[in-house]
């Protein structure tokens, strides 16, 4: 893990705090820290379980759908050094965002950026380790779409329907390759109905808001062209009996720790 300093100088910082379309926030804690459009998309707590989540291994490459302003892309770059990160996107000004996200974190040797769209499969297949996505969590006319281009196509399913990023997942990875896909919770069924006798050894990782409270989002990875029964881990509350997170939630969060499903098993059963 790259543990520098929250008090190193970042490059470009003071043009960008006087640009009034954009903010600096900060993640884990202040290690990584990124440039995001004042309005429109803005990256979650789910883009950060996502790239702690992807089990990968130095010398190892991870595909990106959909990396909006390259959020997960740094994040898991960040977290694992030695791992090449690749992300696609089909919106120009979201993919100049992220290549500026990895300027400004200093990642431009492991995070490689370029225009593509999730229904394109054209190119060669099998060529990452892993892949992960974030697809647009609303169905065409069931919510009203949100004004802003970049926020409307990452929360609702126009340009792709859900089918089509599944199938840019399994394209992409390599046989026994993880991929990793973060998904609402009641539109799971969606997703494991796509995998179904192409991807085994399913984990699905419950988020709740807290105990008791139905979960929201769903973290779903499994392993290409294996066989393996699905499994639901006991999953993680974000926050305890007050609105801070728990500690669990916070060492991910904010220290940058890895949410490695496998062991999350194991270690709570």
């Amino acid at each position: 893990m790259n543990h520098e300093s929250v008090t190193k100088s970042w490059p470009g910082e003071a043009d960008i705090q006087t640009d009034l379309n954009f903010t600096i926030n900060d993640f884990l804690g202040g290690s990584v820290r990124l440039i995001q459009p004042r309005e429109g998309y803005r990256v979650s707590m789910d883009t950060v379980f996502l790239a702690a989540s992807v089990p990968a291994r130095p010398g190892e490459r991870v595909l990106e759908g959909g990396v909006g302003s390259g959020g997960a892309s740094v994040l898991l770059a960040w977290r694992l050094a030695g791992v090449q990160v690749h992300g696609i996107d089909i919106q120009d000004d979201m993919l100049a965002l992220a290549r500026r996200n990895v300027d400004f974190n200093e990642l431009s040797s492991q995070v490689t950026l370029a225009k593509g769209c999730v229904t394109d499969l054209s190119g060669p297949e099998g060529q990452y380790d892993h892949v992960m996505v974030n697809p647009p969590y609303l169905e065409p006319g069931t919510a009203i779409r949100p004004p802003a281009a970049s926020k409307g196509l990452a929360h609702m399913d126009s340009t792709a329907a859900l089918k089509d990023w599944v199938n840019f997942c399994l394209h992409n990875v390599k046989h026994k390759g993880t991929v990793t896909i973060v998904y609402r919770a009641d539109r799971m069924d969606e997703v494991i109905a796509r995998l179904y006798r192409r991807v085994g050894d399913i984990r699905i990782m419950p988020f709740w808001p807290r105990q008791g409270v139905a979960a929201k989002r769903v973290i779903i990875q499994g392993r290409k062209g294996v066989r393996g029964v699905a499994s639901i881990l006991p999953g993680l509350a974000l926050h305890g009996e007050e609105d801070r997170y728990t500690a669990e939630a916070e060492a991910i969060l904010r220290r940058g720790e890895a949410l490695d499903l496998k062991s999350f098993a194991c270690s709570r059963q």
